[in-house]
């Protein structure tokens, strides 16, 4: 008589009527009907709307602060009188009666001619530049280039102090003299910044391409990892309450993978405009809620014609695209756990590649390109925060946008493939821990 024991018998996985797109379909209606019917994701998009309104009114809380800070501003004249003249009478109007143990409010310096002062301004050795020149009929012409820190109000200071400027040296030259008395000619250009030799553009259009940029790169590197989060939580969830040995008997681990995406991806996009909403409408009524609080919306003078269809299209493409590749990794991850006690251990390492995104995405706020950020807008992990931000505040050509949405759209199907091998291995694998080993084999050969 045999005393062999038979082993363990898995059963049968049950017969799959449907194709993937439907299975998938179907998974990803259950995931979306969960998400949205919770009250977490209620409390969560009134949070985060709230976040996305406060992030708006930056450049509003920027005003009540900004006090006690020193702007430096180059003067750029061939005339060194003219230059010496200017830097006297406007520095006495901008800095008034100076006080005693604070440093003054504005510092202006000469700067030579020679010097590409665009270039100087974009990468923040001054914060602006006053470029004077004289015609051949003695008026002298102001040209104020300003970096991203001077605002409407200061300008206007400027400008005041140029006509106090043109005022004396009518004086001095004429003595009271019959000579018609011309105003100094005055014009104002923001300096953008970006690559190669930098290009005024103007003052209110500059400033509203920085608030687009901060309000854009927050909401979607808060949303990519949340949402990626969701997603493996929910893996976590399933696993823990035993509902994947259902789960996987009646679709394929791509099919649960695809269908976790797509569910959740419409639930966040659902949140998304619960949430892009209020910020848009906040940043639209800038000035009103400016002179609300501050008396007075000077400073302020945005211009959010940078909201064009072409970049909201593109920050379309590059949420969808990053919420899809980092929602692959975060599922992967969430099959590997079967606690959502050991998900938050894994869940900052998984944040860091994002969190690396963001703070590159910021420094090229400052619109100075460096070749890390450079080279990181066409990452794919990276790119959908650091080009977003290249697309606001600098200059973008048209093949360095496509190589960087051609790599991220690629990089989808590769971790996609190593995404759904990782999965179909962790969620088969209850009661135990993969290890390194085990993952690397289910990669490289997925388990049947």
């Amino acid at each position: 008589m045999s005393t062999d024991r038979p082993g363990p018998v898995r059963p049968e996985p049950l017969a799959r009527e449907h194709g993937v797109v439907a299975n998938s379909w179907l998974i990803a209606r259950r995931e979306f009907r969960e998400r949205v019917r919770s009250r977490l994701f209620f409390v969560s998009t009134v949070l985060l709307a709230f976040l996305a309104v406060v992030v708006s009114l930056t450049p509003v809380l920027i005003k009540a602060v900004d006090r006690g800070s020193t702007t430096t501003i180059a003067v750029v004249s061939e005339d060194g009188d003219l230059t010496q003249s200017s830097i006297s009478i406007i520095g006495g109007i901008l800095n008034g009666q100076p006080v005693e143990g604070q440093p003054p409010a504005y510092v202006l310096v000469p700067a030579s001619t020679s010097a590409p002062i665009t270039d100087e301004i974009a990468d923040g050795k001054y914060d602006g530049a006053l470029v004077a020149s004289r015609t051949q009929s003695g008026q002298i012409l102001f040209r104020f280039l300003t970096g991203e820190t001077i605002g409407a109000d200061r300008v206007q200071l400027i400008q005041v102090g140029a006509l106090a400027v043109s005022i004396l040296d009518w004086t001095k030259a004429n003595g009271g003299g019959s000579t018609l008395f011309q105003p100094a000619g005055f014009e104002t250009a923001a300096i953008g910044g970006g690559s190669g030799t930098a290009q005024p553009v103007e003052a209110s259009e500059y400033a509203g391409r920085r608030i687009v940029g901060v309000v854009f790169v927050v909401l979607i590197f808060i949303t990519l990892v949340i949402y990626g989060m969701w997603v493996a939580a929910g893996v976590v969830a399933e696993k823990s309450s035993r509902v994947m040995e259902l789960l996987i008997s009646a679709a394929t681990p791509e099919e649960l993978v695809i269908g976790k995406v797509v569910g959740i991806g419409l639930a966040g996009l659902v949140q998304y405009v619960g949430i892009l909403v209020p910020a848009l409408a906040t940043l639209l009524l800038q000035d009103r809620i400016a002179v609300a609080l501050l008396g007075s919306a000077s400073g302020l003078d945005l211009s959010l014609s940078v909201l064009s269809p072409g970049l909201l299209l593109a920050y379309g493409g590059f949420w969808i695209l990053g919420f899809t590749l980092y929602a692959l990794i975060y599922a992967a991850a969430g099959s590997l756990v079967s606690r959502a006690e050991d998900l938050q251990v894994l869940a900052l390492p998984l944040s860091i590649v994002a969190i690396v995104g963001y703070f590159l995405a910021v420094s090229a706020l400052s619109g100075g390109i460096s070749p890390l950020v450079r080279i990181a807008s066409y990452v794919p992990f990276w790119s959908p925060f650091v080009m977003l931000t290249r697309l606001t505040v600098g200059r973008v050509e048209p093949w360095e946008l496509v190589l960087s949405f051609g790599l991220l759209a690629a990089s989808i199907p590769i971790v996609g493939i190593i995404a759904v091998r990782v999965y179909s291995a962790g969620v088969l694998l209850y009661g135990q821990r993969p290890g390194a080993r085990q993952i690397v084999g289910a990669i490289l050969r997925p388990p049947v």
